[in-house]
């Protein structure tokens, strides 16, 4: 394994445009459950899905009440040494873009400027307006919610559909960061993906866009992934340990 963290720091250090594809893994070392692990949202909740979201006031509710419980776990989470690893990176100017399936933030939390990070499942530190885009903050959703779980208006066009900056289930793909994922994979000669199971698309398929355009692909994950085939490099092993001795960091 020493090896291949070699072989995967000879890599970035021979690369001059990194793009990183990160998943849920590089979260769990935060202490953020996987979505489709045991005791994750998955598992215990069944899914609500957009329109439900849109069209029942229950829904609505229960969403609320889910996100406050997801966030006891989301709001005690800190950067571990993977995001680090990745932060270090964009700050020497190496690493061009972050494409995450992640919703949690940690990317910008360990200093990653907002415009090098490319949600393509949203983000649930915040909430917008579905109708006008407003921007909300949580603690002026939730704070009325936990009281007498009023649901939550727009504070500018008085919508009551204000929801976490997410994707649900059976919503629209945000067709901006989409393009922008596409572009950032085409012109990458590094695309390093890693904690991501690489079953969810379209998404899945930046890793193998970046190869067929001729980018090197490396693969980071603690168990083998359907893509393993098309990699340059596959690690299965610890993330932030493994990342952390590819970049150099102490």
């Amino acid at each position: 394994m020493a090896g291949d963290v070699d072989t995967l720091r000879d890599m970035i250090k021979d690369a001059e445009r990194v793009v990183f594809f990160t998943g849920a893994g590089v979260s769990t070392e935060s202490g953020i459950p996987d979505f489709r692990s045991p005791g994750g949202v998955w598992d215990r909740f069944k899914p609500i899905y957009f329109d439900d979201f849109m069209s029942s006031r229950e829904s609505r509710r229960e969403t609320w009440r889910r996100k406050i419980e997801t966030d006891k776990t989301m709001r005690k989470a800190a950067p571990n040494r993977g995001h680090q690893a990745i932060a270090s990176l964009v700050a020497r100017g190496k690493a061009s873009a972050i494409i995450t399936q992640n919703i949690d933030g940690l990317h910008q939390v360990s200093g990653v400027p907002d415009d090098k990070v490319v949600e393509l499942h949203g983000n649930s530190t915040y909430c917008t307006c579905l109708d006008c885009s407003e921007r909300h903050t949580l603690e002026e959703v939730i704070g009325p919610f936990k009281q007498d779980e009023t649901l939550p208006e727009c504070k500018s066009c008085g919508s009551e559909y204000v929801k976490t900056a997410t994707i649900s289930f059976g919503q629209q793909m945000p067709e901006g960061p989409m393009r922008r994922a596409q572009a950032e994979a085409m012109a990458a000669d590094l695309f390093i993906a890693i904690g991501s199971s690489l079953v969810v698309y379209p998404a899945a398929g930046f890793p193998v866009m970046a190869k067929q355009n001729g980018s090197k692909l490396c693969i980071l994950n603690r168990e083998p992934t359907e893509l393993d085939q098309y990699a340059d490099l596959v690690l299965n092993a610890e993330i932030g340990p493994s990342l952390g001795a590819a970049v150099g960091l102490n």
